[in-house]
């Protein structure tokens, strides 16, 4: 699986935190899970930790499974 890349944050003055993905809004986290995030992407990856919590992190074989004949409808 390759390495999640692209994601940064900023964290605000009301204790928000802004997730974006190459420029791009991805999630907004507020009060105990913006605490919970602040916690841990200073703790592990910080490019897998944004990934996990914008559940931008399943890239694989996806694309492959839809096209396949099985799973077309």
């Amino acid at each position: 699986m390759p390495r999640p890349q692209g994601f940064t944050y900023d964290t605000h003055h009301d204790g928000t935190v802004r997730i974006t993905h190459h420029g791009r809004p991805a999630t907004t986290l507020r009060g105990p899970r913006a605490e919970a995030f602040l916690t841990e992407v200073t703790t592990g990856d910080p490019q897998l930790v944004m990934a996990r919590w914008t559940g931008n992190y399943r890239r694989g074989n996806e694309r492959q499974a839809r096209d396949h004949p099985r799973n077309r409808h």
